[in-house]
């Protein structure tokens, strides 16, 4: 599907002048990515941008300047766990956000048919790698880096530089740095 869209969207690109192919395809595909996000999700920011198809729930508020390469949330019908996703985020490729698991500790195993719910958030300025998986009760902190690959569950500090399974903190930000810049508004914006 999404080669077909990328086609689609490149066939139409061409009718433009090529010195604004590039801005009107990125449109396009921000579009037809994001409608959906859009549509479904309970607040979203200013300069949402969406590269590739994003899954979010009911229950899912996303902040202004935010970048997604294509996230899924999975979530369970009437589910109430929120997702909140802060200001300046960058989510990589395939990221995969979970806020309900089966209860193992029900009336039938390996489980039940109710869940356990927990909220996922994602802070401020903070970069979530292609293919992460950020499991139920999961806080990424502000500035937080995640590396490609990692499956997380806890709290990421902020700053952090994390990744693995089980992802760990192996090095951290420098802190006044990034505080400088935040203050000195020096925000990347696609």
């Amino acid at each position: 599907m999404n080669i077909i869209i990328r086609f689609f969207i490149k066939i139409i690109s061409m009718i433009v002048p090529k010195s604004k192919r590039a801005v009107v395809s990125e449109k396009m595909a921000n579009f037809i990515f994001g409608f959906k996000v859009r549509k479904v999700a309970k607040k979203i920011g200013q300069n949402f941008r969406c590269g590739d198809f994003c899954s979010v729930s009911p229950t899912t508020t996303i902040g202004d300047n935010v970048w997604a390469s294509g996230f899924k949330i999975q979530y369970c019908q009437n589910c109430v766990a929120e997702v909140h996703i802060g200001d300046y985020v960058s989510i990589g490729a395939e990221v995969l956000i979970l806020t309900a698991n089966h209860n193992y500790n029900g009336a039938t195993i390996p489980f039940d048919h109710s869940y356990i719910e927990k909220d996922v958030v994602i802070k401020d300025f903070a970069w979530i790698g292609s293919r992460v998986t950020l499991l139920p009760g999961t806080t990424v902190g502000e500035g937080a880096i995640i590396q490609a690959g990692a499956v997380v569950h806890g709290n990421i500090p902020d700053y952090a530089i994390a990744g693995g399974n089980p992802c760990k903190v192996f090095m951290m930000r420098d802190e006044e740095k990034f505080k400088k810049l935040k203050e000195q508004k020096a925000f990347i914006i696609r």
